[in-house]
């Protein structure tokens, strides 16, 4: 009798450690999107740069244009339509810039899209400055609706002058499970 209790204490007691992993890691899962959001801010590191602030201060650099181009793509799940309405443009550096996105929902319920920004070549990010963008919120689209999506950005003139070129490229993906998992999650 004392083997068989032993045993099922051992069980008991890793179906705890079980649990407590499977816990831990769904708690981790949540933190990584703030964590690489605060990460990618500080670093600027994957177009994650953000500048809020007003750029009354910058000088534009009439005597250089730097390209930046624009490119999307949807991570699988998302069914929705994404592409940028202007596939490149020719910018100053320190010009304030508007571009905009097109994203339609074919499908028949609404869905919430979350675009992630990627830059490059890489070390270009850092002077890539979005004031305004998409992908700063995510994007609730209904079914059947199209939308225009715009960005507002400025290149840095201290751009290094090898750099002629940029892209810009977003992922968008499907974040409607984990929107109303977290919505869930906030009731208890």
């Amino acid at each position: 009798m004392t083997d068989s209790t032993s045993l099922a204490q051992r069980n008991k007691r890793l179906i705890v450690k079980l649990f407590s992993a499977i816990a831990v890691m769904f708690c981790f899962g949540f933190a990584l999107v703030p964590l690489y959001d605060v990460f990618c801010e500080v670093t600027g590191i994957n177009g994650r740069n953000v500048v809020r602030s007003s750029q009354a201060s910058v000088l534009i650099d009439k005597s250089r244009i730097v390209r930046l181009e624009f490119t999307t793509s949807i991570s699988p799940g998302m069914p929705w339509h994404f592409k940028p309405m202007t596939k490149y443009i020719d910018v100053h550096p320190g010009e304030n810039k508007v571009v905009r996105f097109s994203a339609f929902n074919p499908t028949s319920s609404q869905i919430i899209g979350q675009a992630i920004p990627s830059v490059s070549p890489g070390p270009a990010s850092l002077y890539l400055n979005k004031t305004e963008c998409f992908c700063f919120d995510q994007q609730a689209l209904n079914a059947g609706e199209n939308v225009e999506m715009g960005l507002v950005f400025f290149i840095s003139p201290d751009i290094p002058k090898h750099i002629k070129t940029m892209t810009l490229s977003y992922t968008l993906f499907n974040v409607t499970d984990s929107v109303a998992t977290q919505e869930i999650a906030a009731l208890f």
